[in-house]
């Protein structure tokens, strides 16, 4: 077990990346630690005096793979959308675009579909509870996310402890064609954003946002712009009736979460 320093609180702010809708295994303690497991590893972060750590027995080079530190945030959140995406990126400035495993992003947003974020954590753990591989570290007990072939030859009422309803028979449809080749998530990465999209919209249960949210955040193509009831509401408020994601550029899925994290959060503060 080994701490290191991440990044700066400017680079990476923990709440604003954790918070923003695009993870979901990652859960702060009263004293604003979190915890979280990612492929395989649990750990834990924290900010003190302006600097992001980070404890885990995982390589370092996975977490700044995960992170993503290696890219400058600050150059590429310069967006030609307007007065209100200013204010998005100025709000949230700080969200970086987890680097999260595709298997798991493709799981966890079939699961998110018509849900919120606490029901969706609990159905996420439940799964990894009750199928993953059992972890140990800083003397507590975690679990992996299972990989698709400890579902593949399940069936719906198998997952019935989960609580999530007809999502489980998706669950079970995108085990299947991950596992048969149908889907060969792994090469969707170097893909074109839209082929990818195109693969992923074939499995059972997976719809445009769910697709969107998949090449963003496990596949890793920023300019994949997801729409969910959020952004569909600031979209129709606070941009031209023919507003085009695309106009956006290569990191138009950064500008989404800024926009994401400022109308689910930023704004009902301001009202509240």
């Amino acid at each position: 077990m080994q701490t290191i320093r991440l990044a700066s609180a400017k680079e990476l702010d923990i709440v604003k990346t954790f918070e923003c809708g695009q993870c979901f295994r990652w859960n702060a303690d009263e004293k604003g630690v979190y915890t979280g497991v990612v492929r395989g590893y649990p750990a834990r972060v924290w900010t003190d005096g302006g600097e992001v750590f980070l404890c885990s027995d995982g390589p370092d080079e996975l977490w700044r793979d995960y992170f993503d530190l290696s890219r400058d945030y600050a150059r590429i959140s310069r967006f030609d959308g307007g007065e209100y995406l200013d204010r998005c990126v100025q709000y949230g400035m700080g969200i970086r675009i987890l680097r999260q495993e595709p298997w798991e992003a493709l799981c966890s947003f079939i699961i998110s579909q018509c849900n919120n974020i606490k029901r969706i954590k609990g159905i996420v753990e439940r799964l990894c509870e009750s199928l993953g591989d059992e972890l140990r570290f800083d003397g507590q007990r975690f679990y992996s996310f299972p990989g698709p072939e400890k579902l593949a030859f399940l069936l719906p009422e198998d997952l019935s402890c989960l609580r999530c309803g007809y999502r489980g028979a998706y669950l079970i449809d995108a085990a299947r064609s991950v596992c048969t080749g149908h889907t060969e998530l792994q090469s969707l990465i170097s893909a074109s954003a839209d082929d990818a999209r195109k693969a992923l919209l074939k499995i059972n249960g997976v719809g445009e946002k769910v697709a969107n949210c998949v090449v963003l955040f496990g596949l890793h193509h920023m300019e994949a712009f997801p729409i969910d009831v959020w952004i569909k509401r600031a979209l129709k408020e606070h941009f031209p009736k023919d507003f085009d994601p695309s106009v956006l550029g290569e990191y138009a899925g950064l500008a989404q979460q800024y926009i994401f994290y400022y109308a689910r959060i930023g704004v009902g503060e301001k009202s509240g």
